[in-house]
């Protein structure tokens, strides 16, 4: 597929290249070249899928700072300080005041470099605090499975080590917290440790110490258990993708199924796709940044153009460059825009976000009936009561379609549309 499109691209490039106009031609030609070796035909239940409510983000933000303040409260000022680090602007009191049914304002005496007396401070609603500690509890409930997660991540590693700093980048991927490595490395001593060989700050690592045969179970051989099958691929295309399924069985029956964590470490197409499908089963929403997953081709052994592999499987994952963050969507893994099966810490992720979005319906509610009481005191609306005849004119109204009002209809149409009218 890239030979092809480059080879197109070269022959456009040719003096004698129909269409080409000025030396402006070259830059719009390679564009298009890179557009097309990162596009595929859009999936709209996919792409809704990948939408990304930024208010939900920011006010996640604003949950962790207050989750690391004393007493779960924190100043008005310390938010208004960190708003550019959250890309946003204006006032942080009019954000908090947006989501009622998550946050609570208050005054509050001021912090050591506040100037004595008061000022606004804010705090979880109680149905938000409700939330966050069911969350925290899922977490601690969840600890067993990230455990699990991070020693599957590390078998499938060549040197069974993955540096600090580099799976920081898709620890929200795996549902891991802030303090994982605090949290989970003391408590599994027998399976994992932190090494630092050069004894740099951001050379930190963890490295598996025990192998253990339970977990290098894949995901597509943990189904073809249950099918009773031999492991294979699924397509998830419709059946009127002919060419593109056929070629799919064509890879699903040239060779035997690779299993990611398998000693073989021979670099094969077969197991790089089973890669990252094992990396993405492993992740929360089953889907990943590809750009950040390319930071680790040398630790998964991955393609130097892993746009170019995804892209050459269609049926299994679907790349979309929404928002301009080039994504790979694991699709057996989603019925329609949602997810097959839900992570328990998806679920309560979902709930905060329900109730981010109650508070902002709130919020405008609020606003609206404030603007209609202005619009009252300045007599922009009427508040005379209606008379009884203009009731019975309101009933008369709705009634008024009568069949004389639909031949009117009729022949205003046929007047504008008839050829000879």
């Amino acid at each position: 597929m890239a030979s092809k499109l480059v080879a197109a691209a070269v022959h456009s490039l040719s003096p004698n290249a129909p269409g080409l106009a000025g030396p402006d031609r070259v830059p719009e030609i390679l564009l298009l070249l890179r557009r097309r070796l990162w596009s595929m035909k859009k999936d709209a239940a996919l792409e809704a899928a990948l939408s990304r409510n930024r208010r939900w983000i920011v006010n996640n933000q604003i949950k962790n700072l207050l989750l690391r303040s004393p007493g779960r409260t924190a100043t008005v000022r310390s938010l208004q300080k960190r708003f550019k680090t959250f890309d946003l602007q204006g006032h942080a009191l009019n954000w908090l005041r947006k989501y009622p049914c998550c946050f609570d304002t208050f005054s509050g005496p001021a912090g050591p470099d506040g100037g004595g007396g008061e000022e606004h401070r804010f705090t979880f609603s109680k149905r938000m605090a409700a939330l966050v500690d069911e969350e925290e509890n899922v977490k601690e409930a969840s600890e067993p499975a990230m455990a699990r997660r991070l020693a599957k991540l590390l078998m499938l590693c060549r040197d069974r080590r993955l540096n600090v700093v580099k799976l920081n980048e898709l620890k929200r991927n795996f549902g891991f917290p802030d303090d994982y490595v605090l949290r989970l490395i003391p408590k599994h001593p027998e399976t994992f440790r932190v090494i630092n060989r050069t004894g740099r700050q951001n050379a930190m690592e963890i490295e598996l110490l025990r192998w253990d045969p339970s977990l290098a179970i894949s995901a597509v051989e943990a189904a073809a258990i249950e099918r009773g099958t031999d492991p294979r691929y699924v397509c998830s295309l419709p059946e009127t993708w002919f060419k593109t399924r056929e070629k799919f069985d064509e890879f699903n029956d040239a060779t035997p199924y690779v299993s990611p964590y398998s000693e073989d470490r021979t670099e094969s197409e077969k197991r790089a796709v089973g890669v990252v499908h094992e990396i993405l089963s492993l992740s929360l929403w089953k889907k990943a940044s590809i750009l950040k997953l390319e930071h680790f081709k040398r630790e998964f052994g991955l393609p130097v153009r892993l746009n170019l592999l995804l892209l050459r499987h269609p049926c299994i994952f679907y790349v979309s460059n929404r928002y301009k963050i080039y994504t790979v969507v694991l699709r057996e893994a989603y019925n329609g825009s949602e997810p097959v099966d839900k992570d328990p810490l998806v679920v309560v992720k979902d709930k905060l976000g329900e109730l981010m979005q109650e508070g902002l319906h709130e919020y405008n509610r609020r606003r609206h009936l404030a603007n209609l009481g202005k619009k009252r005191k300045r007599g922009e609306i009427d508040l005379t009561p209606k008379k009884e005849e203009d009731d019975e004119n309101e009933e008369e109204a709705l009634r008024l379609d009568t069949v004389e009002k639909r031949e009117e209809r009729k022949r205003f149409y046929k007047v504008l549309f008839d050829e000879k009218p």
